[in-house]
């Protein structure tokens, strides 16, 4: 039988050893007579001299010297050697990995953004350079501190709802209401979180430059729009025939301008404001009942306008905010929606305790590629079809903004030749319990 292990050098030894050490005790117990007591001395021996060597392994492995171990050119021996190979090569990897842990640190350290580790309760374990200046933390007193302390309000109320979805922009700092952050935050392991904060204090600016610019020409074009537009109307078209197509032009066009010049304002008048009146009741009934009726004046009977209300909920926000985009996305349902078409107008509770505004229609649809920018001012899917209807490809950018401004999101589905559906996603904390309810319960 072939064994493996008889082709070992230090097993060739080690066995040497012994068979020598035996062959002696036992010529030498013969030649006095007793060969067994002598191999019983010899064994004994040899378990003695194998307990100092394992004795001597022991201690070299708990000393904390890198010296190399112990040689007898026995068993012990290549057992040592091999244990000090790996020990050798552990130590190697561990100093590898110590300094790629380094180097990632200090990378991290060296970030322009603030980055801080934290844990899945928002224990702070870490933070750099950055953060410690954009949040005020300072190490190593706030190591293991909970972040919440030194996060802006609105960060707070993002971080306990769904953070991981969309990053929170534009966000004025605890340190200094001049400086704008935005906060990220990135799951990176099972325990582990990673916030990422940036200054965005000179984007902030260039954008409030660009809503100044955008605001300050608005208003200028009124004017002139409105006086033109005033002598557009006196003229008639029955003084001169020959020019009724031309001025029924002019005018058509006067009046589109006029309608991009308010939507420029109010677009402008949405981005500066920050906050609404929270105290205000939104009555969905109400608004519902209002908004089929602008869609069916619009319509001219030319579709099916229906309502679907499952949820009694009303909303805490602005009356005329909402009104003005859930009007947005009335008027874009009637004007791409066919001749013969429907459009449904709903009031849903979600699965999380909010509720959806949801505009559907069976209209033209819109191509997938367009969708992720549809909500960016004057961006047309077909800018033949919004020039016919009368579009100024602003509509939605409102809705967005207004949304914005109540914590709410919009959310589009649609499919080409099948139709389109517009929602607006409301939090639980948005909703208010309808009036009739409240009454019967004060009477109560």
């Amino acid at each position: 039988m072939h064994l493996d292990f008889l082709q070992s050098h230090a097993w060739q030894v080690s066995l040497g050893r012994f068979v020598v050490l035996l062959a002696v005790s036992l010529a030498v117990g013969w030649w006095f007579g007793a060969p067994l007591y002598a191999a019983l001395i010899a064994l004994s021996g040899y378990s003695v001299w194998s307990l100092v060597s394992l004795y001597q392994m022991q201690s070299w492995l708990r000393s904390r010297q890198r010296r190399p171990p112990p040689e007898d050119r026995g068993v012990w021996s290549d057992i040592s050697a091999h244990m000090y190979t790996k020990l050798h090569a552990e130590r190697s990897r561990k100093r590898r990995l110590v300094n790629l842990l380094r180097a990632f640190r200090e990378g991290a350290a060296a970030l322009p953004d603030g980055v801080v580790v934290l844990t899945r309760g928002r224990s702070v374990v870490w933070f750099n350079e950055a953060a410690a200046r954009l949040l005020g933390l300072a190490a190593p007193r706030d190591r293991g501190a909970h972040i919440d302390g030194f996060l802006p309000l609105p960060v707070r109320s993002w971080l306990t709802e769904d953070p991981a979805q969309e990053p929170l922009r534009e966000v004025a700092s605890n340190l200094d209401e001049a400086i704008r952050l935005s906060f990220r935050l990135i799951p990176y392991s099972r325990d582990h979180l990673l916030l990422v904060v940036r200054d965005v204090t000179p984007l902030a600016r260039l954008e409030q430059v660009r809503r100044d610019f955008v605001a300050n020409v608005s208003h200028e074009l009124r004017t002139p729009l409105t006086v033109l537009h005033g002598y557009l109307e006196m003229l008639e078209p029955e003084v001169m025939p020959q020019l009724a197509p031309v001025l029924a032009d002019l005018r058509g066009q006067s009046r589109r301008m006029t309608q991009i010049v308010e939507d420029l304002l109010t677009l402008s008048r949405l981005e500066a404001q920050q906050q609404i009146n929270d105290a205000e009741r939104v009555s969905i009934r109400a608004l519902l009942s209002t908004l089929r009726r602008e869609a069916e004046g619009l319509s001219q009977g030319r579709h099916r306008v229906d309502i679907v209300q499952s949820c009694d909920s009303d909303l805490r926000g602005s009356t005329d905010y909402l009104h003005s985009a859930f009007s947005n996305l009335v008027s874009n349902a009637v004007r791409y929606t066919a001749e013969g078409g429907r459009i449904e107008l709903s009031w849903q509770a979600t699965a999380n305790g909010g509720a959806r505004f949801a505009v559907a229609d069976t209209g033209y649809g819109i191509p997938a590629e367009h969708l992720p920018r549809i909500t960016e001012r004057f961006y047309r899917v077909s800018t033949s079809r919004s020039r016919e209807s009368g579009g100024t490809g602003l509509g939605l950018s409102i809705v967005k903004h207004v949304l914005q401004l109540h914590q709410a999101r919009l959310e589009i589905q649609s499919e080409v030749g099948v139709g389109s559906t517009f929602s607006c996603v409301f939090a639980r904390e948005r909703l208010l319990a309808p009036e009739v309810l409240m009454d019967e319960t004060h009477a109560h």
